[in-house]
């Protein structure tokens, strides 16, 4: 196949971009710590119990949305303004939370009020996807109607018809990002391209892989030919045995989440596994630091605007999902929060709000690469845990 050379960053894009920022990702708990909460049930899980009572749905008339919503969202994800804007264009009022800090605390939180289908504070929540999965299998969330949210067609095909939620019935997503590799050029004296690059001995002991299965293993399956959109046993423990060697023979200095970046702006560790929010905001500080979806693909993550079974304005949340995906609002979250777009043709509207973040491909990636970035299938619990368990073996985790 033909080489994909990473895209050139101009670095004086970044501290413009980065000044005074936090990436939303580092709020993230780890994967695998969240997906085994959620897989060890109630005696790994102390849940908080809610006084609200049970709730009632909302009374549909017929007319347009109005009344409350209520949000809970991750903490520095919403552009400002941007909640008042809505407010005068909609007629809703809106009660907006930063209670969102973590997936498997926020599960943790609201699994007994939900299982009794009691009020839990909130209209529409902004889960990972692996939770909003986990919230529909459990029964846990309503339909978002495709007559509610029209601007649902303004999603990335990718996103829309995704394996996960095909149609996105049940899930809309907010904000993505790519795992793919980050190094640091003065560390490596070469630009990294492959997976095979990391393997180089020249960096024995300077390579981190993520101790999260998913994000861990997602782009090894995609460099040995197999995909984390069909996972099978076979599949992925032929990625985990090849950390395994690696790890053996020394060129994996240790497994991480998110607190590789020390190490890779001080060369301590040459080629990370990392998340693209982390490197804009890196490159701020160091341009040595580059970020390259590999030849074979990366990983993406989603989080996902999702509507509680318990919802007391419906209607309202609807209309904030459809708001949220007019692609001239959209564009003022993009230039905000410095992720990858879910919707698609965005770059004529970034350009009028920040042109910068239109070229940068970090945050308005081109087609090609997203076309080599794949997302996880939804798993069962049983593969989540088969999964975890295995690359824990070798990850210490």
């Amino acid at each position: 196949m033909s080489r994909d050379l990473p895209l050139p960053i101009d670095p004086a894009l970044f501290a413009r971009l980065t000044a005074n920022r936090t990436s939303r990702r580092r709020f993230i708990g780890g994967g695998a710590a969240a997906a085994a909460a959620l897989t060890m049930g109630s005696s790994f899980l102390t849940a908080c119990g809610s006084d609200s009572g049970t709730s009632s749905a909302p009374t549909d008339d017929g007319g347009p949305a109005s009344g409350t919503l209520r949000i809970s969202n991750w903490p520095l994800y919403m552009a400002d303004g941007f909640i008042a804007d809505f407010q005068t264009a909609s007629g809703i009022t809106v009660d907006y939370k930063e209670d969102f800090n973590d997936n498997e605390q926020w599960f943790a939180k609201v699994r007994e009020p939900l299982s009794r289908k009691q009020d839990i504070g909130a209209d529409l929540a902004i889960p990972t996807t692996f939770l909003a999965v986990r919230l529909h299998q459990l029964g846990w969330l309503n339909d978002i109607s495709d007559e509610g949210v029209p601007n649902k067609k303004n999603i990335r095909p990718d996103l829309l018809e995704g394996s996960v939620d095909p149609g996105r019935k049940f899930s809309a997503p907010y904000m993505s990002g790519l795992v793919g590799i980050a190094y640091n050029r003065a560390a490596t004296g070469r630009d990294i391209t492959t997976i095979d690059d990391m393997w180089d001995p020249a960096f024995r002991g300077r390579v981190s892989l993520f101790s999260d299965a998913q994000d861990g293993l997602g782009m090894i399956m995609l460099s040995q030919g197999n995909t984390p959109e069909d996972p099978t046993t076979e599949s992925v423990q032929q990625a985990i045995d090849l950390v395994r060697e690696q790890n053996d023979r020394g060129q994996i200095r240790r497994f991480t989440g998110n607190d590789y970046a020390d190490d890779l702006a001080s060369g301590n560790i040459a080629v990370a596994q990392a998340y693209s929010g982390d490197v804009v905001q890196l490159q701020a500080d160091n341009p040595d630091l580059q970020f390259v979806v590999p030849e074979t693909g990366a990983t993406t993550f989603v989080d996902t605007m999702v509507i509680p079974y318990t919802t007391q304005n419906q209607k309202a949340a609807e209309a904030w999902i459809d708001y949220v995906y007019d692609r001239a609002n959209y564009a003022k979250l993009v230039a905000y929060t410095q992720f990858v777009p879910v919707l698609s043709g965005m770059t004529e509207e970034l350009e009028k709000v920040d042109p910068e973040a239109a070229r940068n491909p970090l945050i308005n990636p081109p087609q090609e690469i997203l076309d080599r970035s794949k997302g996880w299938a939804a798993l069962t619990d049983e593969q989540t845990q088969e999964y975890n368990t295995a690359y824990a073996a070798v990850t210490g985790g």
